[in-house]
């Protein structure tokens, strides 16, 4: 007996050493090198106003101070910009004072006889000079505080419009045409 249980002894020593040799052995971590990629991202500012119509049309009576607008118009300003802008302001301008409307033949509506009310308020004359246009023919419609919160952002503004004929009783009867330009500037 004590033989077979040598032979068990050795026979199970053998099975167990066939195992274990083919279980194969714990190999190596091989690591390449480590290679950058260099990432840029560029936000580029931006400064857009967008109108929601082109045109307005008056019917004018001589001698009246109301001569409303046929229609509101919306401008929407949009930005994206860096640190260092402090304000967004949008302006309204004629590119001439003295003939912000003309007929053509020397009969003129000047700026000063233009009035805009910006959200509702009260109606202003394009009187002042700003950074677009003909001098005294233009009007800040307004201003935005830019800070780190909006530095992204957008502004709206409602234009009602107005002629004031009141001061220009004799006018002739004709067409008048004239270009207001909104514009925006961050700085």
């Amino acid at each position: 007996m004590p033989l077979k249980k040598a032979v068990l002894r050795t026979t199970i020593a053998l099975i167990l050493l066939g195992l274990v040799c083919l279980v194969p052995a714990e190999a190596q971590v091989l690591n390449s090198a480590a290679h950058s990629i260099t990432l840029t991202a560029v936000l580029s500012e931006s400064l857009t106003v967008t109108l929601s119509a082109s045109a307005v049309n008056f019917t004018l009576v001589a001698g009246r101070a109301a001569n409303p607008g046929s229609v509101p118009i919306t401008a929407t300003t949009n930005w994206t910009l860096n640190p260092t802008r402090g304000h967004v302001r949008i302006y309204a301008y004629f590119a001439n004072s003295a003939a912000a409307l003309t007929d053509g033949a020397g009969d003129n509506i000047p700026s000063a006889h233009f009035r805009i009310s910006d959200n509702a308020g009260a109606f202003r004359a394009l009187t002042h000079t700003v950074p677009f246009g003909g001098a005294g023919a233009g009007l800040l419609l307004s201003t935005t505080a830019i800070t780190k919160a909006n530095r992204t952002g957008s502004h709206t503004d409602t234009m009602d419009f107005n002629i004031n004929l009141l001061t220009l009783p004799k006018l002739p009867a004709d067409t008048y045409t004239g270009t207001l330009t909104i514009q925006a500037q961050a700085i």
